[in-house]
């Protein structure tokens, strides 16, 4: 069954249940009253009866029902009541609507309470049938019951009193079931609209869903309303913000999990605010924030995504890693392709010794090259990576040297190799830009590793175009570049970075013949912290 067609059966259902139960005490209540008053009106016409000097004055009388019939039949006629009867203390009537039961006795049996002095209202089965009478006590001047007066409306009448009243009832309760009606098939179809005719299913299937991606997510994600109150922060935002494990904030102030937040501001203006950096429980977050619009296009909230900084230079880092390896396959794919043309135009031109001693000098090289890095650098990721980019080197024409006095090979297994691979590449990469961007003729790079003390140390010097003054407490800012294209300025920050993962520290300074001498001092025990 759909949700529209039982929220209609719901509301109508409890309308009806409602209405129902009120028009029954009504009518109840309704019944009670009429029987009060219809009960009050005959006791007060019995006491206005009893208390006639005349009907008293009969009692003493032989013939007293000639005075009391003719006056007590005006009354009932002008009262409208179904009967007045007048009797003597020993229940014989002086009156009746029915002359010829004059002199009968009184029935009903509820004559004990009025004869001992009291006024009663009562209902019996009189000679007329069930009536509803109010009875009272006819006194003598010395206070003493002489006689009874009882005036009564039959209860059939009463009833059809009541059923005139409970069809009115009736027909208002099915007048309020229609509106009843109306209003909830207003109301669903309102709702309806409202959940853009989802199901109860489908909206728990959608909620269910939504709340996996944004705990799948690896954003901090948190949204706000317009009184600046938590609505909704996924596992990630949680943790970013410092809370423990499992807290929920929900419901909580902006400001009191996350102090200084721009979200209010976002809706406050409305305007989407991307990529600004912000420190949240010290950590250092990107963050873009986004107001929430209405279909009226109402400002209702704004959410607010944030990432960890570290998270996105990791990234990059790796980015960088895969982009090094590539380059150095190509580059070394390229320059044995240019070896091997040339030694295959040296065979067809018969220049047989020619071809032999190219291919003896690059066995050299390369064998020597090899050797060295097995034998002083015998790490598998950074020799492979020194070869890497020697190779790149040959190919544009940068001499690489790593200094014969160099030695890699007291590398403890505590210390984390990528972070190693990127100060390295970027180190090596930067140099090579800074000589490739001279003019001079001799382009050389070179390279000097040393483990011999408690620190590693790395030197990386270049003859290339240096490093101004006025820049020197930029280079290591993420996006500063002295490059003209935008996608420059990584590599020296995500070079420091690493080092201060392995609690280094790195200097630099000019080279007297031209360029830069970068060094890089890392300690062997990783929880000890290198004074700079």
């Amino acid at each position: 069954m759909k949700l529209r067609t039982k929220m209609i059966l719901l509301i109508v259902s409890l309308i009806m249940i409602v209405m129902v139960s009120l028009a029954y005490f009504f009518e109840h209540m309704l019944e009670l009253t009429v029987k009060e008053q219809i009960g009050m009106r005959a006791l007060t016409v019995a006491e206005s009866v009893a208390l006639i000097p005349e009907i008293r004055k009969a009692f003493f009388t032989d013939k007293p029902w000639e005075t009391i019939q003719p006056i007590v039949e005006e009354i009932r006629k002008k009262t409208g009541a179904e009967f007045i009867v007048v009797g003597n203390k020993d229940g014989i009537r002086y009156s009746h609507p029915v002359p010829k039961r004059i002199g009968k006795e009184m029935v009903g049996g509820d004559n004990g309470p009025v004869l001992k002095g009291q006024s009663i209202i009562s209902e019996a089965v009189g000679s007329l049938g069930p009536s509803l009478r109010g009875k009272v006590p006819i006194f003598d001047d010395q206070g003493q019951v002489i006689g009874i007066v009882s005036v009564g409306f039959m209860l059939e009448d009463i009833y059809q009193i009541n059923i005139q009243y409970r069809n009115k009832i009736i027909l208002l309760v099915l007048a309020m079931i229609l509106v009843g009606v109306v209003g909830a098939i207003f109301i669903t179809n309102r709702l309806k609209k409202a959940i853009l005719g989802l199901e109860p299913k489908q909206i728990v299937s959608l909620y269910q869903e939504n709340k996996a991606i944004l705990e799948s997510v690896r954003e901090g994600i948190i949204a706000v309303n317009t009184a600046g109150t938590v609505t909704m922060a996924n596992h990630t935002a949680v943790q970013i913000l410092g809370f423990p494990e499992g807290a929920d904030i929900t419901g909580r102030h902006i400001y009191d999990v996350l102090p200084g937040s721009r979200l209010l501001d976002v809706v406050q203006l409305g305007q989407s605010e991307f990529d600004q950096e912000m420190l949240i429980a010290e950590n250092e977050v990107v963050v873009n924030r986004i107001p929430i619009f209405d279909h009226h296009n109402q400002v209702i909230g704004a959410v607010g995504s944030f990432r960890n900084k570290s998270e996105l230079y990791h990234l990059t880092q790796e980015l960088s890693q895969v982009k090094r390896y590539a380059e150095a396959l190509r580059s070394q794919t390229h320059e044995f392709s240019n070896k091997l043309h040339m030694i295959s135009g040296l065979i067809q031109l018969e220049h047989y010794q020619e071809a032999l001693e190219i291919i003896q000098t690059e066995a050299n090289v390369h064998q020597n090259f090899i050797h060295f890095i097995m034998k002083e650098i015998p790490d598998p990721m950074i020799g492979g990576l020194l070869i890497g980019k020697f190779n790149r080197a040959r190919e544009l024409k940068v001499e690489l040297e790593i200094m014969q006095d160099s030695s890699f090979r007291d590398i403890p297994t505590a210390i984390d190799r990528g972070p190693l691979i990127t100060i390295l590449g970027n180190l090596i990469d930067n140099a090579m830009e800074a000589v490739l961007a001279t003019g001079n003729i001799e382009k050389a790079v070179k390279i000097f590793f040393t483990d011999i003390s408690d620190d590693l140390i790395i030197e990386v010097e270049d003859n290339g175009i240096g490093i101004p003054e006025s820049l020197d407490g930029k280079i290591f800012e993420l996006g500063f570049s002295t490059k003209e294209k935008s996608s420059r300025g990584f590599g020296l920050p995500l070079a420091k970075q690493a080092i201060e993962q392995l609690n280094g520290y790195i200097t630099f300074e000019q080279n007297q013949g031209g360029g830069t001498i970068f060094t890089v001092v890392i300690p062997k025990n990783k929880q000890q912290r290198v004074n700079q």
